[in-house]
């Protein structure tokens, strides 16, 4: 090691991840309870130390799939938290990501043994740190990607009804969409397939089922095309 090295103060990097699902008409959070000090004993974010192995990147997935179970999931770099007593056991600096899970798919094996728990957004408890920050930040970037990227799907089913989706975008955006409109500009994209299969729990007549079209989107992306919702 060069002596510039050496002269330069170390730090610990730790990686944060986000993680929503979206269930029972509502957008939640995966949290677990922290089982060492500073702060044991209450909720945090999901999350672990960098190793020197590893990529920002790698060790992210890495802490998902442990979480979770799952891998490819939809994820993405958000933000890095830097303050200088962010953390009071060490100076840590924490890059965070968000990432989406279809809760269906969720290994309900892991939620048991590592104390994970699904919280709606609107009631989860007060997080360790600057954690609340985090979420903040991972709810706008959300919107953000949620109304210019088809991102959505990513937190539901693979086969849906229109009103289940038109729920996930309001928890989403947090606000009511008006129903007639929503539908029609949802449809005249072309990018749901439809399904001869109905959704009996929306009413006695039941919605019916589509499927998203990746390899679709993916065509109409290369000609130019640009979601908005």
């Amino acid at each position: 090691m060069t002596p510039y090295y050496e002269e330069n103060t170390k730090h610990y990097i730790a990686v944060d991840c986000i993680i929503f699902g979206f269930d029972e008409g509502e957008l939640k959070i995966l949290l677990h309870k922290r089982n060492f000090e500073p702060e044991k004993g209450k909720w945090s974010l999901i999350g672990g130390f960098l190793q020197d192995n590893e990529s920002i990147d790698f060790a992210a997935r890495r802490i998902l799939q442990q979480y979770s179970g799952l891998s490819n999931l939809f994820m993405e770099q958000l933000y890095t938290f830097g303050e200088v007593e962010r953390d009071p056991g060490e100076r840590v600096i924490s890059v965070t990501f968000y990432a989406l899970i279809r809760i269906e798919e969720y290994n309900n094996q892991l939620k048991r043994e590592t104390s994970a728990q699904w919280w709606p957004i609107s009631r989860k408890p007060t997080l360790i740190f600057d954690h609340d920050k985090m979420v903040v930040k991972a709810l706008e970037r959300l919107k953000i990607r949620a109304k210019n990227q088809p991102i959505g799907f990513e937190l539901l089913p693979r086969k849906f009804s229109v009103p289940r989706l038109q729920s996930l975008y309001e928890a989403i955006y947090q606000r009511n969409l008006d129903k007639r409109n929503f539908r029609k500009k949802i449809l005249s994209m072309n990018l749901l397939q439809k399904l001869e299969e109905k959704d009996k729990g929306v009413s006695k007549k039941g919605a019916f089922l589509y499927q998203f079209d990746k390899r679709k989107y993916s065509k109409l992306v290369e000609k130019g095309f640009h979601f908005e919702l």
